[in-house]
């Protein structure tokens, strides 16, 4: 077995030192040649803006802040006068409560129904397409032993060279 690996080594590694190889160099006959294009899209932004009416309650939060807090203080107030003993901090607390919620009830009622409106300037961004053809070269065909050759170039050329090897 190891005989016959070597003897397949050697035949390979003699034949490759008989093995030669030409290069040489050729050029060939355009028979047609075009000029190429591609389309080419730009997009350009702009904006388009308008005057909208918006709602805007005149009850802010605000006036429902300062009702809740008069409230309070006022139910806190009335609650100290009425409690006795220990039951004088329960009833304080709790009209202290109560007080904060009909304040709040009551200036919410005062202000329900005036809804103003203000004008606000609102924008959305749009595209603008434009397509146009670019010129990127020319195509040049020509024929080498049966095959159609492809060359790109900045110029119609009006020959192909080739560089051809040929092993044996």
């Amino acid at each position: 077995m190891k005989k016959t690996s070597i003897f397949i080594l050697v035949l390979l590694f003699s034949t490759s030192l008989f093995a030669e190889s030409i290069i040489f160099n050729d050029s060939v006959r355009v028979i047609k040649s075009s000029p190429q294009y591609r389309t080419v899209t730009t997009r350009t932004p702009y904006q388009e803006c308008w005057d909208e009416q918006v709602p805007v309650s005149s009850n802010s939060g605000v006036n429902d802040n300062i009702g809740a807090l008069i409230g309070g203080v006022a139910g806190g107030i009335l609650g100290h006068q009425v409690g006795g003993g220990s039951g004088k901090t329960a009833a304080t607390v709790g009209g202290a409560i109560i007080g904060t919620l009909v304040g709040k009830n009551l200036s919410q009622g005062q202000n329900s129904g005036t809804t103003t409106y203000r004008t606000q300037k609102k924008c959305v961004t749009k595209y603008d397409e434009r397509s146009s053809e670019k010129f990127v070269g020319y195509k040049n065909i020509a024929n080498y032993r049966g095959k159609t050759i492809v060359k790109y170039s900045d110029r119609p050329l009006n020959r192909i060279r080739l560089r051809i090897s040929v092993d044996y």
